[in-house]
């Protein structure tokens, strides 16, 4: 029987080019994941396969070389840059006698570690347990024998029953805790309809300075950092210098490709902001490469979610780095469509407060023409 190893920091990275034309965006993607995690990186293991094994994944052989390098650099945990099956799993710490996660573990790793309110930290914990949920059904054999010893004797229950039991019920809990808050947001989003407050979200790709933005037009002192979902809970403030109208904006969690569709179940109480919301800041990285595959991404979510509908600005953020002037282009009806601007140096910030306010002003006398 088969207890899972241990983990600690220093890991080997393993991601398999399946013929995907985002793979090496994918593979710099995961090394950014793992140092925002705090994983010490020995290794990176690449490979070639036409599809995953369905018992390992990797092949063979690709396998045992994992193990060599594993073993050589020392590393406990070899992370792949893959959703792995539970067998998958099981199979591969078999084969490599350490713990083996895959990337949306990671990512919940992460998330664990950034939430900080009580609400980031229920709905981080839904997700996880949502995951685990599935490593139950055909997982690890210790847990189907059964419990035995002193104050341990049930009436012929498993252990892999008693967790599934005790699992279902706290998801059933957390759950009912996430209802209560969306019913609080709810009643604030009311109020502040019954104020005739225009409400602002910023999205967009994790790392494109969407709090860096929002502290530049608010002030405020939300975290921002370098690193991959450096803010998980949202923050809200009114925003100043907007005329015409009473503005609030939210600073959201960041998307990614291959978002975990559990992060996406769990985080309805934080998305709802964005798709209440009148208006969203889509804050794109104008200096990365890979901008259009990750608006794509980030859009595929917001359609996912039901905020494909709300009015987008398409802001292109980081301009201080490619040595591009602030400007506006408008579409075929005249409105605001896309910006470039700096967060960093405040570039190009007026022209979105003016932006916003235009919006503003278009939502609350419908009909009007928009000023060219």
């Amino acid at each position: 029987m088969l207890e899972r190893p241990g983990s600690g920091t220093e890991a080997v990275l393993v991601a398999l080019d399946l013929g995907e034309p985002d793979y090496g965006e994918s593979l710099e993607e995961l090394q950014l994941l793992a140092r925002s995690g705090g994983v010490d990186v020995r290794a990176v293991v690449r490979g070639r396969r036409d599809r995953p094994d369905p018992a390992l994944y990797a092949g063979k052989g690709k396998v045992e070389e994992i193990d060599r390098i594993r073993q050589e650099t020392g590393a406990s945990v070899v992370i792949f840059n893959h959703a792995l099956s539970p067998i998958q799993e099981r199979n591969l710490e078999r084969k490599l006698s350490c713990r083996v996660i895959d990337r949306t573990s990671l990512i919940l790793d992460i998330f664990a570690q950034r939430a900080r309110s009580h609400e980031g930290k229920l709905q981080v914990e839904l997700a996880q347990l949502e995951h685990l949920s599935t490593r139950l059904v055909r997982g690890w054999s210790h847990l189907e024998r059964q419990r035995g010893g002193i104050g341990m004797r049930g009436p012929g229950e498993t252990q892999l029953e008693t967790d599934r039991r005790l699992l279902g019920k706290r998801v059933k809990a957390l759950k009912e805790k996430l209802l209560k808050v969306r019913a609080q947001h709810a009643t604030q989003r009311r109020s502040r309809a019954r104020a005739h407050v225009f409400s602002v979200s910023l999205v967009g790709y994790t790392n494109t300075g969407k709090s860096t933005l929002f502290n530049r037009m608010t002030k405020a002192d939300a975290y921002a950092a370098d690193q991959l979902f450096a803010t998980l809970d949202t923050t809200t403030r009114r925003l100043g210098g907007v005329e015409g109208s009473a503005v609030v904006i939210s600073d959201t969690v960041g998307f990614i490709r291959h978002l975990p569709h559990t992060l996406v179940e769990a985080f309805q109480a934080t998305l709802e902001e964005t798709i209440q919301a009148d208006l969203l800041l889509h804050v794109v990285d104008a200096s990365s490469a890979d901008r259009d595959a990750q608006i794509a991404a980030v859009n595929t979510v917001l359609a996912e979610i039901g905020a494909d509908k709300v009015p987008q600005i398409m802001v292109y953020n980081k301009i201080d780095r490619s040595d591009v002037a602030p400007r506006v282009e408008r579409d075929e009806y005249a409105r605001i469509s896309r910006l470039w601007l700096s967060a960093l140096t405040g570039d190009g910030v007026d022209q979105l407060r003016a932006a916003i306010s235009e919006y503003a002003l278009y939502t609350a006398s419908p009909g009007q023409p928009v000023a060219a």
